[in-house]
């Protein structure tokens, strides 16, 4: 694997995830109560023997620099890296990236200088456990172009995807990108082909693609070199390579895998992962575990309190409260009384001095965390969030999408949620 180059995409402006992506990129929104979601695709990079890594964003990336330069630094005696490759504007080029290829070609430059023999082009927004060895293994044993990452898909989810039709040998016949209507239809495919039974097949009759390549570099300098119309790898590049007949295959991945694009799917993932006995996706393996920066916080301490199905992250203080099927991320600070249901806490950047806490108090600001006495139900509190004493944030009217006008909270798919660094003073219903 040291010659595969890892170009990880961290996605553009992060829209269906705001406010969760107000200040920061998306790959840097936080996961599972201490991992970030760049954290996800640089673990199984590492997992695989991969360890040239480049990140291309470029949108709110300071929180993504910072946590990378902290987190991932190799052996000086060995060639390992991973490196934020921001877009900027040059002489050549005066524009933002304009998508996914986009942002790839305008980094040819510096990615074609590698003494590699491929690319492996990943998202920055997957939670998904997957060793990339073997996945290069079979495309180099095929001696594909470009082999891509996909999975069997449900009616329902399809139009989301880019779908793939392939030939019993996996050679990949057609490629179309969020198909819709008769388009749809049309993609539907006997997945039994791919080892799935007939009940399954039934179910799942399209072939997804996961947004996970391997170019040879070869293929990949062709197909984006002297092209800027092509801007996009699912819209342009793939259709394009399968039209000129380089040898496009196809990667069946057989395990758990959730694209958090959205609040709803961001906090369904979150809350999947406390699930018992065995969660969808699990940080529990030794052979493959998840990396991200080390803080050195010392146990959580929990003092009367009753919690069930739930994870609670390190450096945090609970007293006398009830939580149950939530994530508790880093530093958060629960008050006695305190009801947490079906919820996503990311706790807190720092520690509040208890001198600060008093003279926030004494201004009427509520100290970082939640409050005495406050019910927190279907609900995700960004970090370094102020709640105050008997706060009621439970959505009782059930509202779909919506919030309030200064940005205190907003509603997204029905999950209300505080932004970073949000204040709801004591005694708040929403």
């Amino acid at each position: 694997m040291k010659r595969v180059l890892a170009i990880i995409l961290g996605g553009g402006k992060g829209s269906r995830l705001y406010p969760l992506t107000k200040r920061r990129a998306k790959p840097a929104v936080p996961l599972g109560g201490k991992y970030r979601l760049i954290d996800i695709p640089v673990s199984n990079c590492i997992n695989s023997g991969i360890q040239k890594i480049h990140v291309l964003t470029q949108f709110n990336s300071v929180s993504l620099n910072r946590h990378i330069s902290q987190t991932y630094t190799f052996d000086l005696f060995s060639d390992g890296f991973v490196e934020i490759l921001a877009a900027e504007q040059t002489d050549e080029n005066p524009n933002w990236f304009q998508g996914t290829a986009d942002a790839v070609r305008q980094y040819l430059w510096l990615l074609r200088s590698f003494d590699v023999s491929e690319y492996l082009i990943l998202s920055g927004d997957h939670l998904y456990r997957m060793d990339y060895s073997k996945f290069v293994d079979q495309h180099r044993e095929k001696k594909a172009d470009i082999t891509i990452a996909v999975l069997p898909m449900e009616e329902r989810d399809a139009s989301s995807f880019g779908l793939i039709k392939t030939s019993p040998e996996g050679e990949v016949l057609s490629f179309v990108e969020k198909p819709e209507g008769q388009a749809l239809l049309d993609a539907r495919v006997d997945t039994t082909a791919l080892g799935l039974d007939a009940e399954t097949a039934l179910r799942k009759p399209y072939i997804a693609s996961m947004g996970i390549y391997v170019f040879s570099k070869e293929a990949m300098i062709q197909l984006l070199e002297n092209d800027e119309r092509q801007t996009d790898f699912g819209k342009d590049i793939l259709p394009k390579a399968i039209h000129n007949n380089y040898n496009v295959r196809a990667y069946l991945f057989d395990g758990y895998w959730e694209d958090i694009g959205t609040v709803r799917s961001f906090y369904e993932a979150n809350l999947a992962l406390t699930e018992q006995p065995k969660p969808p996706f699990s940080f529990y393996e030794e052979d493959a575990p998840i990396y991200t920066r080390p803080r050195f916080l010392p146990p959580s301490k929990i003092l009367d309190s009753h919690i069930s199905q739930s994870i609670v992250s390190e450096g945090c203080v609970i007293k006398q409260a009830k939580i149950h099927h939530s994530v508790v991320g880093v530093r958060t600070r629960i008050g006695q009384g305190v009801v947490i249901e079906d919820s996503l806490l990311m706790g807190a950047d720092y520690y509040e001095r208890a001198a600060d806490r008093e003279t926030s108090r004494a201004s009427g600001l509520p100290a970082v965390g939640i409050g005495e006495n406050s019910h927190i139900k279907g609900a995700i509190i960004d970090k370094n969030a102020r709640i105050g004493a008997q706060v009621q944030i439970l959505n009782k009217d059930q509202v779909e999408e919506g919030g309030s006008a200064d940005g205190t909270f907003y509603i997204r798919s029905g999950i209300v949620v505080i932004p970073k660094n949000g204040v709801v003073a004591d005694g708040t219903v929403i």
